[in-house]
């Protein structure tokens, strides 16, 4: 019997369901937003909607998050839609460590592609340069996990980054409107690996 449970316990181990979380990030609350949702698709290409896309790619993060001892609350679970300031009202209301919301990029040039992650450059200054360093912790590991071309941290007005009250950024994960990275998002594994970066990133940051 005691052999039995030896076994039982190396398996565990290897499979990493042995793996003890970080006592020190238990209780750090990260909040995730699946861009769009309900009546707005996003960008639509070919059958392939970002509000989807995007929503997949959170729910995979939340996983990668829980394994590392992380609490994440999403903005949305389901397709549905929410306004940009209850977006934000959640974010909020639940004083999260910090807030990442999610999408996927569309332009007119179909040679246009690669990731890019904005943050916004308002006169808090401590939240700004703590948003740019998630941005910049954040495309290193998304970029390391899938090679894919850089566009770099650039600064923007969105809503959602502008008006929470945490460290916040909105990921673009690649162009639908380009081919190769459409074929690419159209596959679980590449949306994986970016939602493994995403949460290397966030354990980056919240750990620096």
């Amino acid at each position: 019997m005691r052999i039995l449970f030896v076994i039982i316990g190396f398996i565990l181990s290897a499979s990493g369901f042995a793996d003890t979380p970080d006592p020190a990030l238990v209780k750090t609350l990260i909040i995730l937003d699946a861009g769009h949702g309900g009546h707005d698709e996003g960008t639509a290409v070919q059958m392939l909607q970002e509000k989807r896309i995007a929503l997949m790619c959170s729910l995979m993060v939340r996983n990668f998050l829980d394994e590392m001892g992380y609490r994440v609350i999403l903005t949305r679970t389901k397709d549905v839609y929410l306004s940009l300031p209850r977006r934000v009202s959640i974010a909020n209301s639940n004083r999260g460590a910090c807030f990442v919301s999610i999408h996927f990029n569309a332009a007119s040039n179909a040679a246009a592609k690669g990731i890019e992650v904005f943050y916004c450059d308002n006169r808090e200054q401590k939240r700004t340069r703590a948003s740019q360093k998630l941005a910049n912790c954040i495309l290193y590991h998304v970029i390391d996990e899938t090679n894919a071309k850089s566009r770099g941290v650039k600064k923007g007005n969105h809503h959602v980054t502008r008006e929470t009250q945490m460290p916040a950024v909105l990921v673009e994960g690649g162009f639908l409107t380009n081919r190769e990275e459409r074929v690419q998002l159209k596959t679980k594994i590449y949306i994986e690996k970016i939602a493994r970066g995403i949460a290397e990133g966030i354990d980056k940051f919240m750990k620096s």
